[in-house]
């Protein structure tokens, strides 16, 4: 993601934003179009009050200090009407406040022994796969509650994407680079969270990884074959049938993994031979009339296998049904008898099927 997209992600606040209706311009999800970007600095002992993380000593009360608060985890935001209790600090300056209920139902470590213990105990019947919804906005005189700051050593596109990811929220209207993506698909086992558990077809993170696949097949390949996703790995191999396998390097083969691998060549190499069986099966002869003899569908036999010498030459996974049509088609022009012409029209559209 480049600059310009994350700080249109996130907006600078004091004192008087954190007080004021940060729901003014939201619908019931967190899909907010933020058309302006405002920085304030931190306000000298600001009442946006930190009990400091176990093991870390982290400051934010210096008077040149600017924070930045999402606009998708801000301190008003609640799920399943818990409001938050943990303000995560990524590594650019930017705060994302979340529910440890939420995140620790998901997370099987700790968020990467990030979470202080005593913010462990998650109630069972609480799913984090429900979008996030806004509460109705506290009086202007109320302030947000005191939050646990936990510093995490990730930039903010990066964070925000795991984040949606764990809450089952899209983060598709970000446009987050498929770099971006892959990088905070990478870290999700580092904060205990099972990439096969979140990445499943319909989810939000499924669909925009798949929506690269057109440009990037590749890199969405192997993204997927790294973490075990098979479903998003088939869903990316159609776009792989005119890769040049000859291309891949030793850094691409050992980060696909010998499985992974051995699916894309027999992918092109499956295609190509099933290609040459269907073509050995010449259309099916009719019984002989008095307008067709032996040697009138003798002919078409033979026409038809030169043609299919021809196309199975140079046959690619990637063939086209266009091709294989021009090639056989001509053949028609050869023949005088409907019944031939019929058969071999009926071979052609069987073939093109399958």
């Amino acid at each position: 993601m480049d600059t310009m997209g994350v700080d249109s992600i996130f907006e600078f606040v004091s004192d008087e934003i954190l007080d004021s209706d940060p729901f003014s311009h939201y619908h019931d999800t967190f899909e907010a179009d933020i058309s302006f970007t405002q920085q304030v600095p931190t306000a000298p002992n600001s009442s946006v009050g930190f009990p400091k993380s176990d093991g870390y000593d982290v400051d934010i009360s210096d008077n040149n200090a600017a924070l930045s608060i999402s606009t998708a985890f801000h301190p008003s935001a609640r799920w399943q009407s818990f409001p938050p209790n943990l303000a995560l600090l990524c590594s650019d300056s930017v705060l994302f406040y979340v529910h440890s209920q939420a995140v620790l139902k998901v997370s099987e470590n700790f968020f990467g022994s990030l979470i202080p213990a005593h913010l462990s105990n998650v109630p069972p019947s609480l799913s984090p796969r429900r979008p996030i919804t806004p509460s109705p906005s506290p009086p202007q005189t109320q302030k947000p509650p005191p939050n646990t700051l936990i510093p995490v050593p990730e930039p903010s596109p990066v964070l925000n994407i795991i984040l949606h990811a764990i809450y089952g929220l899209s983060c598709n209207h970000y446009a987050p680079s498929f770099e971006t993506l892959s990088n905070a698909v990478d870290k999700l086992p580092s904060y205990g969270v099972n990439p096969k558990a979140c990445i499943t077809p319909h989810t939000p993170l499924y669909t925009i990884l798949l929506s690269h696949a057109p440009l990037l097949p590749l890199d969405v390949y192997i993204l997927a074959a790294k973490h075990d996703l098979h479903d998003l790995a088939v869903s990316a191999s159609p776009h792989l049938l005119s890769f040049q396998l000859s291309t891949i390097t030793d850094d691409m083969a050992k980060a696909m993994g010998a499985k992974y691998l051995r699916k894309l060549f027999f992918l092109h190499i499956g295609r190509a031979d099933a290609l040459k069986r269907l073509l050995l099966q010449s259309p099916h002869p009719h019984a002989p009339t008095s307008d067709c003899t032996f040697d009138d569908r003798r002919n078409l036999t033979r026409a038809w296998a030169l043609a299919s010498a021809y196309i199975a030459w140079d046959a690619r996974p990637d063939i086209s049904k266009s091709f294989l049509e021009s090639a056989l088609t001509p053949l028609s022009g050869l023949l005088t008898c409907g019944l031939c012409k019929k058969n071999l029209d009926d071979r052609i559209k069987d073939l093109v099927v399958q």
